[in-house]
């Protein structure tokens, strides 16, 4: 009597598994007898959404161009967005869901909104706003998001001399916690300082294996001139920016995990040079995040003025519990604002 033998491959989403691919072979004859394909990507409903952040209608397929490259048709108008890439691999949590993130460090209430309230205060205050987010945009589901610096810069040289913080893994381990008590993703952020991605990313590679962990970096805190955090604006080229993605791209291949998200913040135009040459590639989907505080009508500036003009795939928006309510600026931007904005946000950030 034949024993089957059973080949599969699982890919791991939003904290949980499925068997996506199923070949049974007979031992006896070692032929198929059943097979579940893998999943494909939907094409066309990736086309629509993008379509829809852009506030373009669509009636009809729209195909966009994959490529490996940015396309780029002019500075100034709408038909900047969408913007074509390469189409993502199946799995991808853009654009068919929105990222709604909370953002902090737990040793530091001054940085961010996790550091600010006990657990059981945070989780309820988040499960309130992406409530709200899904209400403002049924159409788009919503993954709630701990977004934890996890490579923080300081005002001291350290022992390293590179001006950096980097977390124990028993903070990485309750931001991982946190986002499993809702169901969601964990973003580590990581500020570089006098220090390098190169140097700083496979620090965090056993949790970056993981494929509910993704990454975001803050060219505010890239302190190529040599300077100590905080007493200039930093930056990443294009080059930083490419080998934060291979780095992703490469253990979402070895690991056979779905595309990871890498967040880029942004509010001035020299924290990234050279944007036509950032590649965003099937494993890695990448947002530029508008980081700036202030008034709705400069926050509308900056996004308009940074963000805009330079598609590289997708955009984010940061909102400030705190800085954005101080006067002179005139409250937090509520969804339905966030959502006018072409094109719409699809990571929204929450300090």
């Amino acid at each position: 009597m034949g024993v089957s033998i059973i080949a599969f491959s699982i890919i791991y989403a939003f904290g949980y598994s499925s068997l996506v691919k199923s070949e049974y072979l007979s031992a006896a004859v070692g032929v198929p007898e059943k097979f579940i394909p893998l999943p494909v990507l939907n094409k066309v409903d990736y086309n629509t959404r993008l379509l829809a952040l852009a506030h373009i209608a669509s009636t009809t397929e729209t195909a966009f161009t994959a490529t490996t490259s940015v396309s780029v048709i002019s500075t100034t108008t709408p038909s900047l967005w969408p913007v074509g890439t390469v189409y993502p691999n199946a799995g991808a949590i853009l654009p068919f869901n929105r990222v709604v993130a909370y953002y902090g460090n737990f040793y530091s209430k001054g940085m961010g909104v996790l550091g600010e309230y006990p657990t059981e205060q945070l989780l309820a205050m988040l499960a309130s706003t992406t409530a709200r987010w899904a209400t403002a945009d049924p159409s788009t589901p919503v993954v709630p998001a701990i977004h934890y610096i996890a490579t923080v810069a300081q005002a001291s040289a350290g022992k390293e001399g590179k001006y950096i913080l980097r977390m124990p893994d028993d903070q990485i381990d309750h931001a991982l916690d946190l986002a499993d008590q809702v169901h969601g993703i964990v973003f580590l952020d990581v500020q570089v300082a006098l220090s390098t991605l190169q140097y700083e990313l496979p620090q965090l590679e056993k949790y970056l294996k993981m494929p509910q962990v993704h990454l975001a970096i803050d060219p505010e805190f890239s302190m190529k001139s040599g300077n100590r955090p905080g007493t200039v604006i930093g930056t990443f080229d294009a080059a930083d920016i490419n080998y934060a993605a291979d780095y992703l791209a490469g253990l979402v291949r070895e690991n056979h995990l779905p595309p990871k998200i890498l967040i880029v913040h942004r509010f001035t135009q020299d924290m990234v040079t050279n944007y036509k040459k950032i590649t965003p590639l099937p494993e890695v989907q990448i947002v530029m995040d508008m980081d700036g505080f202030g008034s709705k009508a400069k926050k509308y500036g900056t996004y308009n003025r940074i963000i805009v003009p330079e598609p590289v795939q997708f955009t984010g928006i940061k909102l400030f519990y705190k800085n954005d309510t101080r006067p002179p600026a005139d409250g937090l931007l509520t969804p339905a604002e966030v959502l006018s904005l072409t094109p719409a946000p699809i990571y929204i950030q929450y300090q």
